[in-house]
């Protein structure tokens, strides 16, 4: 993010990344991953978009992030509902009447 932020004069790039490190120590590398791009591409809430996030804004995005991989990983190990059997359908003739039988 240094490389895609420009640093105020007074700040201390060290102290930074400590604070960043701090703030991800126990996340999964997916979600910090996909955090730091949406803070690059713009995506991601801030205050100001010109200077590097706090550590505060990293760990929030860091956390959201792994809210919506964990809902994506629920949904998608949801069993589909299989279409149900023995309803009536109503299939129509050519002369538009129709006919309802038992599947």
């Amino acid at each position: 993010m240094f490389s895609c932020f420009p640093q105020s004069a007074l700040a201390d790039a060290e102290m930074q990344l400590r604070g960043y490190l701090a703030a991800v120590q126990d996340a999964e590398l997916a979600d910090v991953q996909a955090a730091i791009q949406r803070f690059i591409r713009g995506e991601a809430k801030v205050d100001s978009a010109q200077f590097c996030p706090s550590s505060a804004q990293l760990s929030i995005e860091v956390r959201e992030r792994r809210l919506m991989r964990e809902l994506i990983a629920k949904r998608a190990s949801l069993p589909s509902s299989p279409p149900r059997s023995g309803g009536e359908v109503v299939r129509r003739g050519r002369d538009g009447a129709g006919e309802r039988r038992r599947q």
